[in-house]
């Protein structure tokens, strides 16, 4: 069975994700900002978001913050996925 770490590393190698940066630790995770409709389509929200092996940033907490291609996160929460080796954190752009 691959591993999480793997997967991340083969996309990476791939050019899908984006560096991240955290307490000066450099990591590559999986960047999301798709746009929603709100308010019957008056406005657009951006749910930010990365998916992230455990492993790589374990000490990332919700109000941390960090930075992606150049802009500052704060993190607002972060829920494990499948077996708890991968996480996905919810970020507010500042």
């Amino acid at each position: 069975m691959l591993s999480v770490e793997f997967l991340y590393a083969a996309a990476a190698n791939a050019g899908m994700l984006k560096k991240a940066v955290f307490d000066s630790t450099e990591v590559m995770v999986d960047f999301r900002a798709p746009d929603e409709d709100v308010l019957s389509g008056l406005g657009v929200s951006r749910d930010y978001a990365i998916r992230y092996p455990l492993t790589w940033l374990p000490c990332l907490a919700a109000g941390n913050t960090l930075e992606i291609s150049g802009q500052s996160y704060r993190v607002r929460e972060i829920t494990a996925i499948g077996d708890g080796s991968e996480r996905r954190a919810s970020l507010s752009k500042l």
